[in-house]
């Protein structure tokens, strides 16, 4: 084939007639900012803001028409709860799986200290300019590794696609969830590599053995002050 044709593994892909399951990442709405001082709760998993609370019936709105089997969510409040506005356009209730929750950082810090306060001034800068520059958790201290968080999200998807061959499935997660998840599809080394807007709507499609993205950032349905990062 001319190196100019269709790639021949891309149209295997589409074209074989094995169960297809079409996957749709959903990126929460926007999140309170941390409180300081506030409890390690409070840091990890805060809700959504008004704004967040729109963002997600908007979202919900645009995939209202379009057939859903399943809708999972993080354990995580602001990804619960756009997770429960989408799975309601359908008449369903999402399911919590834990492992769908975002990157720890800091998680095996020494103590409850957040991480700026146990490492000084000048160690998180350099940890955050090492981040900015290589894009990689293994920047920060103290955070679960890299390959860890990874693995976690590629088999907590692979026991989505294990309970679910075929038809469509909606999974309310997080930003550095869908980097890792499509950054394994396309073998990008990196672990954040782009930013996807708050509900943002991220497009795979499954085969066995298989998976290709057909879109990432979509946001036409975020207008004016809805479109946040």
């Amino acid at each position: 084939m001319s190196s100019h044709g269709p790639d021949p593994i891309r149209v295997a892909v589409h074209l074989d007639d094995s169960p297809t399951l079409d996957l749709v990442l959903v990126r929460h709405g926007q999140q309170t900012p941390p409180v300081p001082g506030g409890t390690v709760r409070e840091q990890r998993d805060p809700p959504l803001t008004e704004l967040g609370l729109r963002q997600k019936e908007a979202v919900a709105g645009v995939l209202a028409p379009e057939p859903v089997d399943a809708v999972y969510c993080s354990n995580l409040q602001r990804a619960h709860q756009t997770g429960i506005a989408i799975a309601g356009r359908h008449g369903l209730e999402p399911t919590v799986l834990e492992d769908l929750r975002e990157i720890e950082l800091g998680r095996d810090r020494p103590s409850d200290t957040p991480l700026p306060e146990l490492l000084g001034e000048a160690a998180w800068t350099d940890a955050k300019a090492a981040f900015q520059a290589g894009r990689r958790w293994d920047d920060f201290p103290f955070c679960e590794p890299s390959a860890d968080f990874r693995g976690r999200i590629v088999n907590a998807i692979d026991s989505i696609r294990a309970a679910h061959p075929a038809g469509r499935v909606v999974v309310a997660c997080h930003a550095g969830v869908i980097n890792a998840l499509v950054a394994a599809e396309l073998g990008i080394d990196a672990d954040f590599w782009f930013m996807p807007a708050h509900c943002s709507v991220q497009r795979l499609r499954a085969r066995p053995g298989r998976m290709v993205v057909q879109s990432t950032n979509e946001t036409a349905h975020l207008t004016g002050e809805l479109q946040t990062y």
